[in-house]
């Protein structure tokens, strides 16, 4: 039980920045390197002015750290035409030092001795228990940034937005600011990545400068394994995929890890494999599917003779 409590709760808080990849992965097309960067920029951001006695404008200052980091990395690829996984990398790489300076030079944080939103929640809700809180300070983030995320796509500049994830050079032609379409998306998704990233660090009461590490493909494997159960049928479905296979692949790590069937510093790699074949499989059925037709043709070459 305490196994898949512990999967629930970490796996609603990081579909949060599961939401963020899809937005700029599925959504928008750009494959975004920033996530590592902005995690843990939002991580830092929370944690500081948890640490100063405002969890709740922790919250608030990860989001707009978040939506800063994105912004810059749109910048570099709209303006400085910069390719999309070079501005990534150069951001991340910007925003180590940045982290470190928000910090203040530490490479940790502690919050053990400070109030963080789960423990206001439950001196609030004294009836819980904090793990109950947990799972609903979890299950309330993700809802509201869900039900925020729908109705903004269903505006019109979030049907630009999708609609340049489609077709960009058709957007262009309806006189719409690609440029500033794609810096909104990306301010959008980093900033639900490092929001992420602030709940976390409330959550686990510590920031590490290092937390960020490997989280995009979590973030990746996540997506892979929703799409999985639902596919990418609508915006809904796809919102619904994202948690749903955030929540599975904490529940496959925490089983992984409790059953000793592999070692902990074995996950990242069998994450790596797991987007890898996922992102492989429509190429090699591709290949098998003309392969196959070629067989066919020259079947019907050689009938015809």
């Amino acid at each position: 039980m305490t196994l898949l409590i512990g999967s629930l709760q970490l796996g609603f808080l990081y579909s949060i920045m599961v939401l963020g990849i899809y937005i700029s992965f599925r959504i928008l097309n750009i494959p975004d390197l920033t996530t590592e960067g902005s995690f843990t920029f939002g991580l830092a951001a929370s944690s500081i002015l948890t640490a100063a006695g405002h969890p709740l404008l922790g919250l608030v200052g990860a989001l707009i750290a978040g939506a800063l980091a994105g912004s810059v990395t749109g910048f570099l690829q709209t303006k400085l035409d910069i390719h999309p996984v070079l501005a990534g990398i150069l951001t991340m790489s910007g925003l180590y030092s940045i982290n470190l300076f928000v910090m203040g030079g530490a490479s940790n944080v502690t919050l053990l001795n400070n109030d963080t939103v789960f423990t206001l929640v439950l001196k609030v809700f004294s009836f819980m228990s904090k793990d109950a809180v947990k799972l609903f300070v979890a299950i309330a983030s993700v809802v509201i940034v869900t039900v925020l995320l729908t109705v903004f796509f269903k505006t019109s500049l979030g049907l630009s937005i999708r609609a340049t994830g489609d077709n960009a050079d058709m957007v262009r032609a309806s006189s719409i600011n690609v440029d500033a379409v794609k810096m909104i998306a990306l301010a959008i998704s980093n900033a639900c990545i490092a929001f992420c990233g602030g709940l976390i660090a409330q959550y686990q009461s510590f920031a590490d400068i290092n937390s960020g590490v490997g989280i995009l493909v979590v973030g990746l494997a996540s997506v892979i394994i929703g799409e999985a159960f639902f596919g990418h049928r609508s915006l809904m479905i796809g919102f619904i995929s994202a948690i749903v296979g955030s929540i599975v692949y904490r529940y496959i790590i925490a089983l992984a890890t409790k059953s000793d069937m592999f070692p902990a510093y074995m996950l990242k790699l069998i994450s790596a494999i797991i987007v890898t074949v996922a992102l492989a499989v429509p190429a090699i059925k591709a290949r098998m599917a003309n392969d196959r037709l070629k067989r066919n043709g020259m079947r019907e070459s050689d009938g015809g003779r």
